[in-house]
């Protein structure tokens, strides 16, 4: 669980983003607690990823600022410091499963121990001798996630990473992103699956590049009147952000 009295593992202020002379951002400030899963859901198109590169500083800003783990976003010491893994594969096709992780090891100054256990920590000690393009699309997500964990970052930020997955492979990595908050790390997960809001501590909702509430899915379903997420996503949509 957080700590509602520790600061904030990602703080964005006014955030405003514009691809030419169309605006995708608007305006937006919201607040991630640390040692929690906050998911970050909403329509395919509203803005998750602009969001989520906008965190981890690979995006280009108009306005706002960005605090992750108390230095302004894309600074340089935070590449050790935060994971992001993003819609497609991050992982090389032509080796294996292991030297994928143990490349990325090497990058971020772990060590064999480092690389035994992110392997574990996605279930695939066993796939650990195929190459990348041996895998399976839910193997190649796993392994990529492997490679993000194997730095032991504080924040890790995933950008839909149970799209196309199988419901069993679903729970798994759920079960495994809930083993990584309890040990500390603070988890993004994007998502354009209601469902998955149940999984969620906290929540961050969006349509058409606005921030419609934060808030948790108890908190969503008391301010709407809806035990469904999805029902009660839709009628957020309806009466506007609650007060």
């Amino acid at each position: 669980m957080s700590d509602s009295s520790a600061p904030a593992a990602v703080e964005v202020r006014n955030l405003t983003v514009r691809r030419g002379k169309r605006e995708v951002l608007h305006d937006i400030s919201l607040s991630i607690p640390r040692g929690s899963i906050t998911g970050l859901l909403g329509p395919s198109g509203c803005g998750k990823t602009t969001l989520m590169r906008s965190i981890v500083g690979t995006q280009l800003v108009a306005a706002g600022e960005i605090t992750a783990l108390g230095l302004p976003a894309g600074s340089a010491a935070l590449r050790r410091r935060i994971g992001y893994v993003t819609q497609a594969p991050s992982i090389y096709a032509d080796i294996s499963v292991r030297d994928n992780v143990a490349y990325f090891a090497a990058l971020y100054g772990g060590d064999r121990d480092a690389v035994e256990s992110a392997l574990s920590a996605v279930g695939l000690l066993d796939h650990q001798s195929q190459r990348g393009d041996e895998l399976s699309g839910g193997q190649q997500t796993r392994a990529s996630l492997a490679c993000a964990l194997v730095a032991g970052p504080e924040l890790l930020v995933l950008d839909e990473p149970t799209v196309g997955l199988d419901p069993v492979l679903r729970v798994e990595l759920w079960k495994q992103f809930h083993e990584l908050a309890d040990g500390g790390t603070t988890l993004l997960v994007s998502s354009h699956v209601m469902d998955e809001a149940e999984h969620c501590d906290r929540l961050l909702l969006m349509r058409e590049g606005d921030l419609l509430a934060e808030l948790s899915p108890d908190e969503l379903r008391e301010c709407t009147g809806e035990q469904n997420l999805e029902q009660a996503f839709l009628a957020l949509i309806t009466m506007g952000a609650p007060a």
